[in-house]
């Protein structure tokens, strides 16, 4: 197998910007984001956008992509919650894949996982796992907050030794969507300490790591969406986290809201305009924009 992305962020204090996509558009985002600030990449997809692109379709994106790309680039099913999508994006192409059984009882989650490492480590692909559970929504993985747990230090060790993980996402106060706090927000900076004096060789993953910042979210009111409320995880936490054991942090909302930031922007500008391309060019330079300002977040800039 060649060396792991995350292998050289653990080693150097840093993390790889993990960015999900489910249209051409995203991807070409991200890498524009990658590029300009000289970062490796990792993109992502989830079952759904693998399903609304369609296997072939993607397939062929992802040799495009290896090719057009500047910087290091690793494709990455994220949240895969069964063997058939693991061999699915493996099939197309992915240099890693996640199987998340977070939710199922320990014995459980280790048992699957194993599964995947023993198939997916002899086609040479990582594995990325999941131990804790955080709430929000993401593509199809639903958790409320009663629901959601912390990551207990000794079941990670336990959990590492006994799969043969190559990484591990796990829980310490971040939420999917858009919706992360209700009041201040706060990371269990202590648990991560923990599982790092528990696991030192892992690469760790942060997921529901978002920013979605205010000034987003009165831009998209001013053009006539309402996410009032919505709130992400400061920048300043990410920074710590990264310069820790976490190795991949994971963003999808503030994309999509960056998204729909641009078209709508250019929608208003340009009333009489019905040439998608332009609209969509607005939107693609505002995800770069995030990408490259999450990625100097991260401390990956420079290290492609």
């Amino acid at each position: 197998m060649k060396k792991y992305l995350l292998k050289d962020a653990l080693e150097k204090g840093y993390a790889v910007g993990a960015f999900n996509f489910g249209t051409l558009e995203v991807l070409k985002a991200i890498i524009a984001g990658a590029e300009q600030t000289s970062s490796p990449v990792i993109a992502q997809i989830s079952e759904g956008a693998l399903k609304f692109m369609g296997e072939e379709y993607l397939k062929q994106i992802i040799v495009a992509a290896r090719k057009e790309c500047k910087v290091p680039i690793s494709f990455h099913l994220d949240h895969g919650t069964s063997f058939e999508s693991v061999k699915k994006a493996i099939e197309i192409g992915c240099d890693s894949v996640m199987i998340d059984a977070s939710m199922l009882p320990f014995e459980d989650n280790i048992t699957i996982t194993k599964n995947v490492v023993d198939y997916a480590h002899e086609k040479g692909v990582f594995v990325e796992a999941e131990l804790g559970s955080l709430a929000g929504i993401e593509d199809n993985i639903v958790v409320e907050d009663k629901n959601s747990c912390f990551t207990d230090p000794y079941q990670a060790k336990e959990f590492v030794e006994r799969t043969g993980v190559d990484s591990l996402a796990i829980a310490i106060g971040t939420k999917h969507g858009a919706y992360k706090f209700g009041g201040e927000a706060k990371l269990r900076f202590d648990i991560l300490e923990e599982i790092e004096k528990v696991i030192p060789n892992t690469p760790l993953v942060l997921h529901g790591a978002s920013g979605v910042e205010a000034e987003s979210v009165d831009r998209l009111f001013n053009l006539g969406v309402d996410i009032t409320g919505a709130k992400g995880i400061p920048d300043e936490f990410l920074a710590e986290a990264a310069k820790k054991h976490i190795c991949k942090i994971n963003g999808d909302t503030d994309l999509r809201i960056a998204l729909l930031i641009g078209i709508l922007n250019n929608v208003k500008q340009n009333v009489k305009n019905i040439d998608y391309r332009k609209y969509l060019t607005e939107g693609m330079g505002e995800i770069s924009t995030i990408v490259s300002k999450r990625i100097i977040s991260y401390g990956s800039n420079n290290k492609a």
